[in-house]
Protein backbone atom coordinates (compact mmCIF):
# COMPACT_ATOMS: atom_id res chain seq x y z
CA UNK A 1 0.00 0.00 0.00
CA UNK A 2 1.19 3.54 -1.04
CA UNK A 3 0.17 6.57 1.00
CA UNK A 4 1.01 10.37 0.06
CA UNK A 5 0.24 12.71 2.39
CA UNK A 6 0.44 16.40 2.16
CA UNK A 7 -0.36 19.44 5.01
CA UNK A 8 -1.65 22.78 4.55
CA UNK A 9 -2.55 25.63 6.34
CA UNK A 10 -4.79 28.70 7.23
CA UNK A 11 -6.27 30.58 9.55
CA UNK A 12 -10.00 31.33 10.22
CA UNK A 13 -12.52 32.42 13.52
CA UNK A 14 -15.66 30.43 14.42
CA UNK A 15 -17.58 30.13 17.56
CA UNK A 16 -19.08 26.83 18.33
CA UNK A 17 -23.04 26.67 18.82
CA UNK A 18 -24.47 25.31 21.76
CA UNK A 19 -21.51 24.98 23.17
CA UNK A 20 -20.47 25.84 27.09
CA UNK A 21 -17.61 27.20 27.39
CA UNK A 22 -14.80 29.49 26.11
CA UNK A 23 -15.53 28.22 22.59
CA UNK A 24 -18.82 29.49 22.56
CA UNK A 25 -17.27 32.60 22.25
CA UNK A 26 -15.75 34.52 19.01
CA UNK A 27 -12.20 32.72 18.94
CA UNK A 28 -10.27 31.74 15.55
CA UNK A 29 -7.34 29.11 14.95
CA UNK A 30 -4.53 28.83 13.04
CA UNK A 31 -5.38 25.48 11.73
CA UNK A 32 -3.18 22.54 9.49
CA UNK A 33 -4.57 20.13 7.72
CA UNK A 34 -3.48 17.10 6.91
CA UNK A 35 -4.80 15.07 3.50
CA UNK A 36 -3.77 11.62 3.08
CA UNK A 37 -4.47 9.42 -0.18
CA UNK A 38 -3.22 5.83 -0.42
CA UNK A 39 -3.86 3.02 -3.27
CA UNK A 40 -2.08 -0.49 -4.06
CA UNK A 41 -0.75 0.42 -7.43
CA UNK A 42 1.21 3.35 -8.93
CA UNK A 43 0.10 4.93 -12.35
CA UNK A 44 3.16 4.70 -15.51
CA UNK A 45 5.07 7.04 -14.35
CA UNK A 46 5.42 6.09 -10.67
CA UNK A 47 3.25 8.34 -8.97
CA UNK A 48 -0.20 7.23 -6.86
CA UNK A 49 -1.20 11.04 -6.87
CA UNK A 50 0.67 14.48 -8.28
CA UNK A 51 1.39 16.45 -4.93
CA UNK A 52 0.10 19.55 -7.67
CA UNK A 53 -3.64 17.89 -8.04
CA UNK A 54 -3.36 17.11 -4.75
CA UNK A 55 -2.41 20.60 -3.22
CA UNK A 56 -4.83 21.96 -5.80
CA UNK A 57 -7.61 20.43 -4.71
CA UNK A 58 -6.69 21.19 -1.24
CA UNK A 59 -5.91 24.86 -1.44
CA UNK A 60 -9.37 24.88 -3.87
CA UNK A 61 -11.10 24.21 -0.67
CA UNK A 62 -9.16 25.82 2.61
CA UNK A 63 -8.69 28.93 -0.02
CA UNK A 64 -12.51 29.34 0.54
CA UNK A 65 -11.93 28.87 4.55
CA UNK A 66 -8.98 31.06 4.95
CA UNK A 67 -8.93 34.69 6.93
CA UNK A 68 -12.80 33.99 7.00
CA UNK A 69 -15.44 33.93 9.42
CA UNK A 70 -16.53 30.02 9.02
CA UNK A 71 -19.91 30.84 10.84
CA UNK A 72 -20.97 32.57 7.96
CA UNK A 73 -19.78 29.92 5.07
CA UNK A 74 -22.06 27.41 3.93
CA UNK A 75 -22.45 24.69 5.12
CA UNK A 76 -21.04 25.82 8.26
CA UNK A 77 -23.92 28.58 8.41
CA UNK A 78 -25.90 25.58 9.71
CA UNK A 79 -23.62 22.93 10.40
CA UNK A 80 -21.58 23.68 13.97
CA UNK A 81 -17.68 24.13 12.67
CA UNK A 82 -16.28 22.21 14.77
CA UNK A 83 -13.00 20.71 13.95
CA UNK A 84 -14.81 17.41 13.64
CA UNK A 85 -17.33 18.71 10.81
CA UNK A 86 -14.37 20.70 9.27
CA UNK A 87 -12.71 17.65 8.27
CA UNK A 88 -15.07 15.91 6.94
CA UNK A 89 -16.23 18.67 5.11
CA UNK A 90 -12.58 19.29 3.44
CA UNK A 91 -12.50 15.06 2.89
CA UNK A 92 -16.22 15.99 1.18
CA UNK A 93 -14.49 18.36 -1.53
CA UNK A 94 -11.15 17.39 -2.21
CA UNK A 95 -12.76 13.68 -2.59
CA UNK A 96 -14.91 15.99 -5.40
CA UNK A 97 -12.00 18.09 -7.13
CA UNK A 98 -9.97 15.15 -7.66
CA UNK A 99 -9.68 13.08 -10.83
CA UNK A 100 -10.84 9.79 -10.30
CA UNK A 101 -8.37 7.09 -10.02
CA UNK A 102 -8.97 3.18 -10.01
CA UNK A 103 -7.74 1.92 -6.17
CA UNK A 104 -6.73 5.52 -4.97
CA UNK A 105 -8.73 7.14 -2.20
CA UNK A 106 -8.57 9.61 0.46
CA UNK A 107 -7.10 7.88 3.65
CA UNK A 108 -7.95 10.57 6.09
CA UNK A 109 -8.05 14.40 7.17
CA UNK A 110 -6.65 15.33 10.27
CA UNK A 111 -7.37 19.08 10.92
CA UNK A 112 -5.27 20.52 13.55
CA UNK A 113 -6.61 23.77 15.86
CA UNK A 114 -3.86 24.10 17.80
CA UNK A 115 -0.39 21.84 18.78
CA UNK A 116 -1.61 19.67 20.85
CA UNK A 117 -5.46 19.32 19.63
CA UNK A 118 -6.86 17.57 15.89
CA UNK A 119 -9.72 16.07 14.99
CA UNK A 120 -9.70 12.93 11.87
CA UNK A 121 -12.20 11.88 9.54
CA UNK A 122 -11.63 9.05 7.56
CA UNK A 123 -14.37 6.61 5.33
CA UNK A 124 -15.63 3.42 7.45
Amino acid sequence: MFEVTIEETFAAGHALRNYKGKCENVHGHNYRCQVSLAGETLDEIGLLVDFVELKKAVHAVIDRMDHQWLNDLPPFDKLNPSAENMARFIYDEVEAALPPRSGVGIQFVRLWETDTCSATYRRA
